[in-house]
């Protein structure tokens, strides 16, 4: 009589502390891994939340709105943390076709790459960007069925830059023009987007609105390429960073991250947000710590524990927009709870 096979019971306690782990880090030991953690490091989604945020903002933004569809901003902010998951596997796909990415460089040092470590292949790859981008074309054509042709400018005007941000043969990252890039993607087009699909237009003020957390976010990329400032030079990729030297890119992110305060100061000064958006006054002491750490040497080696090396500016800059884009998001809730 064959034996039955005992099934053992997942422990979703111990599956969230991976998927938790994977999320911070982007890493996972080996004997810990399963298969959603494996996706969550390939996509690298521990990033997207700062795409969310984009989409949440310009969702708040609408509050004022006298008519918001809060079913088409659900769907705008599927699509846009899908879009944001298919960029990730674009980059790491034509920075490995071009030359860029190798076992030495830092993208497979401070986390596995989907291809050199062995976990997926080129075509598998390739296939993963497909279906992700079907899964957003299809979200473009129902919201351009609801909303008009502005949202397919807003997203073959995120997608133009999401792809050649490394494709040939525009490669923005090699001209210095991805932080320029990224700054009015998560910007301009992903508030100012999310605001217009949720209600059908998009003032001036809220096109100002989106600037604030759009610095923050270029402050994580310069700090990212601060730290790949070596190896990009010798790979002939002109970042910001490469372009302006290590020193004066450093100068240029702790005055975008203190801009941060002052732009939204003046927003409130001049009424275009609530006084509520001043909470983000309470990352203050976060922005002091980082502005110490943008004032120091890299060190030699990483701290014990360190998770992410040889990465280390775009990780303070990292925790400094995560604080305070939480606290900017919540300010702008309160202002739609009290009627700032």
């Amino acid at each position: 009589m064959a034996e039955l096979v005992k099934l053992h019971p997942i422990d979703w306690t111990e599956r969230l502390k991976n998927w938790r782990e994977a999320l911070l880090t982007m890493n996972l030991p080996d004997e810990r891994m399963d298969g959603v953690s494996r996706w969550l490091i390939i996509t690298r989604a521990g990033v997207i939340p700062m795409t969310l945020t984009s989409g949440l903002i310009g969702g708040l933004l609408a509050m004022r709105a006298t008519n918001p569809n809060w079913l088409y901003f659900l769907v705008s902010l599927i699509g846009l943390g899908v879009a944001h998951a298919s960029n990730n596997l674009i980059n790491d796909y034509f920075d490995l076709t071009g030359g860029i990415d190798t076992s030495e460089a830092p993208r497979a040092l401070y986390a596995p790459h989907p291809v050199l470590a062995g976990w997926v292949t080129r075509a598998q790859l390739i296939r993963a960007i497909v279906v992700l981008n079907l899964i957003d074309a299809a979200i473009m054509v129902f919201l351009f069925v609801v909303r008009g042709w502005a949202v397919v400018l807003f997203a073959l005007a995120g997608l133009f830059i999401s792809v050649f941000y490394v494709a040939p043969p525009v490669r923005l990252k090699h001209l210095g023009l991805g932080e320029p890039g990224v700054f009015i993607v998560w910007g301009p087009l992903m508030v100012g987007g999310t605001y217009f699909v949720t209600t059908g237009e998009v003032p001036a003020w809220v096109w100002v609105a989106s600037l604030p957390y759009a610095i923050l976010v270029t402050s994580v990329l310069i700090g990212k390429h601060i730290d790949k400032l070596p190896y990009d030079s010798g790979k002939g990729v002109r970042t910001l960073p490469v372009i302006l030297g290590e020193k004066r890119a450093i100068r240029l992110n702790q005055a975008l991250m203190i801009s941060f305060y002052l732009v939204v100061v003046a927003m409130v000064v001049t009424g275009t947000l609530g006084f509520g958006a001043l909470l983000v006054l309470g990352a203050l002491p976060i922005l002091f710590q980082v502005l110490e750490v943008y004032s120091k040497p890299k060190p030699s080696s990483p701290p014990p524990g360190y998770p992410v090396w040889p990465l280390w500016y775009v990780s303070a800059a990292f925790v400094h927009t995560r604080r305070a884009g939480a606290l900017f998001v919540l300010g702008l809730f309160l202002n739609w709870i009290f009627g700032m």
